[in-house]
């Protein structure tokens, strides 16, 4: 199989983060948002013709109890992340995504994505072919 642009990219996700204030994140790419004000941002440049998402969390932190309820608690953070990088990606809130995916993957997502653990934060990086 021919790895696709967007392989390498995530291949070096890490390089492409960083932490800061919002005011130091405001040249990423794309930004994530922290509960305590801070933001993750990214630095990568996306291949021509495709989006990027980020998203993360601290993995430390309780899941909301109806959360865990509805989605289960293993792992819940990282599903989490990756789900609204999709939504993002598809320019959908979670509340609208989550009666037809929950957090799982949609079968017909065409992008790729990677979840990384760095530090006390839970981040996922997913990229999409752009729509039309």
């Amino acid at each position: 199989m021919v790895p696709l642009p967007s392989d390498d990219l995530l291949a070096s996700a890490p390089d492409h983060l960083r932490v800061g204030s919002v005011e130091e994140m405001a040249g990423a790419v794309t930004r994530s948002h922290l509960p305590d004000f801070r933001c993750v941002g990214w630095y990568g440049v996306p291949p021509a013709g495709w989006s990027v998402a980020i998203d993360a969390e601290y993995a430390d932190q309780v899941v909301p109890a109806p959360l865990a309820r509805r989605f289960g608690d293993e792992e819940f953070w990282q599903r989490w992340t990756r789900a609204e990088c999709f939504c993002k990606l598809a320019d959908v809130p979670m509340l609208a995504w989550w009666p037809e995916h929950g957090l799982d993957v949609p079968a017909d997502f065409t992008g790729r994505w990677r979840t990384l653990e760095l530090g006390p934060l839970i981040v996922t990086v997913a990229l999409a072919p752009t729509r039309a």
